[in-house]
């Protein structure tokens, strides 16, 4: 086990390396940020001072080891467009993204496990077609238009909820609903399709012959064993709620990361888009690295190779 935690360190430390240089060059490649950042009125010498100011003339090379030196430390340098350091920026909206992708996953989980258990007891039923449905309309529905059309039913006609920004528990509501949507939907189908491959297995009827309790037989024995590819599910989506939520934080005026993302690619702040990018993927290579693990935990048969 130690052996294979630390090769995919190892494998993530690698990834994270190739990112940081396809980042770096492509976040250069959108055009030169000073256009957007200085007057229009500003003169070449204002150009070439602001880039001898900033950095930006020194060589590609030496740009990037730069980067990575500073990145190694935690520095990420200095925001081109707040004129704040970049660690800070990702400091104080990260929290805001992992709250809502937290209410999001929770809300995910209370929704899909009694459902997609359920249409796999009563398989043909009415309660089986009508998962199939949310299931459809969850994995086919543009996130952007359930976020619209939400703002426009429950926050202005309704006005129930609030239609943006970041305050108590109602304004988890919406944005939460339309990220978790997607995910009740796939983790629905998946547990549904392994619940009918499990509850078909000869234990299962087995331990209905012994006079096992339906009850324990389906929400223990049965669901315990169809957990594989559902905790799969789960942690990945996790990790994008958190790190890929642009629209929905940008519809919803949410001060999270993919906001910030979303502000640093329009006004081409080179520090805070390589920041944000290999933020985002040292998550996903927590998630997936901890669901590699908790793997042995949920299935005693799994043992990994030393």
């Amino acid at each position: 086990m130690a052996r294979f935690v630390l090769t995919r360190l190892l494998q993530s430390l690698a990834a994270l390396a190739i990112l940081s240089v396809v980042v770096f060059v492509l976040a250069r490649a959108t055009g030169d940020p000073l256009h957007l950042i200085l007057p229009m009125s500003a003169s070449e010498e204002d150009f070439a001072n602001a880039r001898k100011y900033l950095g930006l003339d020194r060589p590609y090379v030496e740009q990037y080891l730069s980067f990575v030196g500073r990145a190694l430390t935690g520095d990420f340098g200095m925001s081109l467009r707040a004129r704040r350091p970049v660690g800070e920026l990702i400091a104080q909206r990260l929290p805001n993204s992992l709250r809502l992708a937290a209410f999001a996953m929770t809300v995910s989980l209370l929704l899909a496990f009694p459902l997609g258990v359920l249409a796999a007891v009563w398989k043909g039923t009415g309660i089986d077609r009508a998962a199939q449905v949310i299931a459809v309309l969850g994995q086919s529905l543009p996130t952007f238009w359930v976020a619209i059309v939400l703002i426009e039913l429950v926050a202005g006609r309704l006005q129930w909820l609030p239609a943006g920004g970041i305050g108590g528990l109602a304004s988890y509501v919406l944005p939460g609903f339309t990220l978790g949507w997607f995910v009740v939907a796939g983790m629905m189908r998946l547990l549904r399709s392994g619940m009918l491959e499990v509850l078909d297995s000869e234990y299962v009827k087995l331990a209905r012959v012994k006079g096992v309790v339906e009850a324990r037989v389906v929400w223990v024995h049965a669901l315990k064993n169809a957990l594989i590819p559902v905790v799969t599910f789960a942690g990945i989506y996790f990790s994008i709620l958190v790190t890929t939520a642009i629209v929905v934080e940008t519809v919803f005026a949410w001060p999270g990361l993919g906001r910030l993302a979303y502000e640093a690619i329009s006004s081409r702040d080179f520090p805070v888009i390589q920041a944000v990018v290999l933020t985002t993927a040292a998550i996903v290579a927590v998630v997936n690295l901890s669901v590699d693990c908790v793997y042995a935990f949920i299935d005693p048969r799994i043992r990994y190779v030393r």
